[in-house]
């Protein structure tokens, strides 16, 4: 295997977590609904995805534990934010706390276990083709679920009646109301789809990324997340860029140190964290009128009794 094609490997492993996590957490924010929760979901899907999986030997199973600990933790969200009218930014970053400390209760005793990781596709004569092979027809599941994933988002907002309506909601959510949508219900199925691909992507981590689970091994990838989908302008397609170039970001840095870049490692550690807030501070300031921002992201919503 040459440089590139280990490189280009190593760069969709990274990204496949951000593209997941970030296309659940850009239905949500269409909604209208701002959950910063997504680091605290994604370590509870890591732990729970890889108990799963180490207690049943099957993939499958620990990536359906994540997600349904994912979206648990979702309507945690939705009960305080949708139900009780709670700041969303406050309850987010709660339940980032609480996603961190019930992970380490959840994953303690599978500390310094191992599982097999997810199987990678193998297609004779397609897989071994040299440079691409691997990449295009030799992934795990998880990898072509992540690009199907944002496909099918895609699809559902702009190509349905669905997803016009919930595009409505995130923008005006009154102006719906008054049409006879049901907002609070529509949101509660955006968090949910949120906190379901937040719980996969994490379970992502250790059953194809690394084959073991240790207490804070999000390092901060739901953060960078929630980075992508404003990089990404909401549009759904622009996650596809917006994760592989955070993740190649965080490969190279790596391989950076191998190279002999004059590079503080402490830096290079930091780098997706701090092109992260670069992004943020750019597209804060980037005030075009094109923006496809909900207008409704983060505000509250009480139904006239």
């Amino acid at each position: 295997m040459g440089l590139l094609e280990a490189i280009s490997l190593a760069v969709l492993a990274a990204s496949t977590p951000l593209l997941i996590a970030a296309t659940g957490e850009l239905v949500a924010e269409r909604a209208g609904v701002l959950n910063l929760g997504v680091e605290g979901m994604m370590i509870v899907g890591a732990a729970c995805g890889f108990g799963g999986a180490w207690l049943t030997g099957s993939t499958m199973i620990g990536a359906l534990c994540g997600i349904a600990a994912g979206t648990l933790l979702s309507l945690i969200f939705a009960m305080m934010t949708l139900g009780l009218a709670v700041n969303q930014v406050a309850t987010g970053l709660a339940l980032t706390i609480l996603g961190v400390g019930l992970s380490g209760l959840i994953g303690a005793r599978f500390v310094g276990e191992r599982i097999a990781t997810a199987p990678h596709l193998h297609i004779p004569g397609l897989t071994d083709i040299p440079l691409v092979g691997r990449i295009l027809f030799g992934e795990d599941a998880f990898v072509y679920f992540s690009l199907a994933l944002v496909v099918g988002v895609w699809w559902f907002l702009y190509r349905t009646r669905a997803g016009l309506v919930l595009r409505a909601v995130g923008d005006n959510h009154a102006s719906a109301h008054a049409l006879g949508h049901p907002v609070l219900r529509i949101r509660l199925f955006a968090v949910m789809f949120g906190g379901a691909c937040a719980g996969l992507a994490g379970a992502y981590l250790p059953l194809a990324y690394t084959p073991f689970f240790i207490p804070g091994m999000t390092a901060g990838r739901g953060w960078i997340a929630l980075a992508l989908v404003v990089f990404a302008s909401w549009r759904p397609v622009r996650l596809v860029i917006g994760a592989y170039l955070f993740g190649a970001v965080t490969i190279l840095q790596l391989h950076a140190q191998g190279w002999g870049v004059g590079i503080p490692s402490q830096f290079m550690s930091a780098l997706p964290y701090l092109a992260t807030i670069i992004v943020l501070v750019l597209i804060s300031r980037a005030r075009t009128g094109g923006s496809t921002t909900p207008a409704a992201l983060g505000t509250v919503f009480v139904p006239d009794r």
